[in-house]
């Protein structure tokens, strides 16, 4: 095994001047391992992955029964695979009848990209709306319609006729007209430091785009999957929407996105021009078989009807007065200081103590807590204790 730090950090593409740079030999339910044997709990999940627990056995046993069978055997739509299949029709199953239909994708990005030409396509229009402080990817279709304009400056020309209105603000919702094919909003903001609307408010995104003509899109590759307390957080907001889009924890710790519409709406993809949408590795075998049992795992553990509890009880024991503001939605938190700086340093802390949380690229004042499902009350009293020190000893 090879942990060494120089391929790391200069073999190995870097994303900031400064990773969090410990080393992990292998991951098993909150917890994850260095070879030196110190363990980490992971307050984040890998940033909203794995909400079942690192390497659920059930979820490990159905990759390594699907990798006995086959791996990779035809791109995307052409042939005919159990593992595929079977997840498809648990999603329609577990979904609203208008959103009955799922392509299969091998991310976020990609899923919000493959949204956003479906909109464009079913509805002749190029106008988008999305919101201020969005993440919706890297790519450059997602990162057009994502709201933090430091990260795209230089990456710009992008995407035109892309409109931005606030979270949550009602008067925006007039920059929803007749000429807008979509628009795409994260049911709740997760990058911005965990934003929750209200039911008010996500009502009356869809009754504007109704009376618009303008296509719905939700991103829930962050909320999704049980995260806030529901399988699909619209659910908390009576609302559905025309196009959905998944990942991060769909795939267990594999990765697999999905967009998911009508049938009806995904055919447009087949024809004018056909292979609107193409993916070679979409819809792979064995992710497909993880999403499935990752699903399954969520259904018979009873996780998502337990992430309120554990997150009223996480909240409870992380009170502490120099925090500003909490704000959450089952175990989706954002934790706010009055500084960047201070954020910084309890992240170090808590890292140096063996527990792991993070900051959000879009709010830098706010700290992320988005633990496994599977946590347990030991583990969650165990991480504030350790969170809670942190903050103490950044006092000064």
């Amino acid at each position: 095994m090879n942990f060494d730090p120089d391929i790391f950090l200069h073999r190995l593409a870097q994303t900031s001047p400064a990773p969090f740079g410990i080393a992990i030999e292998r991951a098993s339910g909150s917890w994850l391992y260095a070879p030196d044997g110190t363990r980490y709990l992971d307050l984040i999940s890998g940033i909203a992955v794995t909400n079942v627990g690192h390497c659920h056995p059930k979820v490990v046993q159905a990759i390594k029964d699907q990798a006995d069978k086959h791996l990779h055997v035809m791109a995307y739509g052409e042939y005919i695979q159990s593992p595929s299949n079977e997840l498809a029709a648990e999603l329609a199953r577990l979904l609203p009848s208008s959103l009955n239909c799922s392509y299969f994708v091998n991310s976020g990005t990609e899923a919000n990209e493959a949204a956003l030409k479906l909109a464009k396509r079913l509805t002749g229009r190029t106008r988008i709306v999305s919101c201020r402080k969005s993440y919706h990817g890297s790519t450059h279709g997602s990162l057009s319609v994502s709201g933090n304009e430091v990260k795209k400056n230089a990456f710009r020309p992008l995407l035109p006729d892309i409109h931005f209105m606030d979270y949550g603000k009602a008067e925006d919702l007039a920059l929803i007209d007749t000429d807008t094919a979509c628009v795409i909003m994260e049911t709740i903001q997760g990058d911005a430091g965990v934003r929750i609307p209200s039911k008010e408010y996500m009502k009356a995104v869809r009754q504007r785009c109704d009376d618009t003509g303008a296509l719905l899109i939700l991103d829930e590759i962050q909320c999704g999957m049980g995260r806030t307390g529901k399988l699909f957080a619209f659910e908390h907001f009576g609302i559905i929407p025309d196009i959905l889009t998944i990942a991060k924890a769909f795939g267990g710790g594999m990765p697999i996105g999905a967009l998911i519409s009508s049938e009806e709406n995904l055919r447009a993809f087949t024809h004018d021009p056909m292979l609107g949408h193409i993916t070679t590795f979409g819809g792979n075998p064995v992710c497909c078989a993880a999403a499935l049992a990752t699903l399954r795992v969520l259904k018979e553990e009873r996780l998502v009807e337990g992430a309120e509890a554990k997150g009223q009880l996480l909240e409870s024991l992380l009170r502490h007065p120099d925090i500003m503001e909490i704000r959450r939605m089952g175990l989706m938190f954002a934790v706010d200081f009055e500084s960047a700086e201070r954020v910084n340093r309890i992240v170090e802390f808590a890292k140096t103590r063996g527990v792991i949380c993070y900051w959000f690229l879009s709010h830098p004042h706010s700290f992320r807590i988005a633990p496994p499902l599977t946590i347990s009350e030991d583990e969650i009293r165990h991480g504030c204790t350790i969170i809670r020190e942190a903050i103490e000893h950044t006092r000064t």
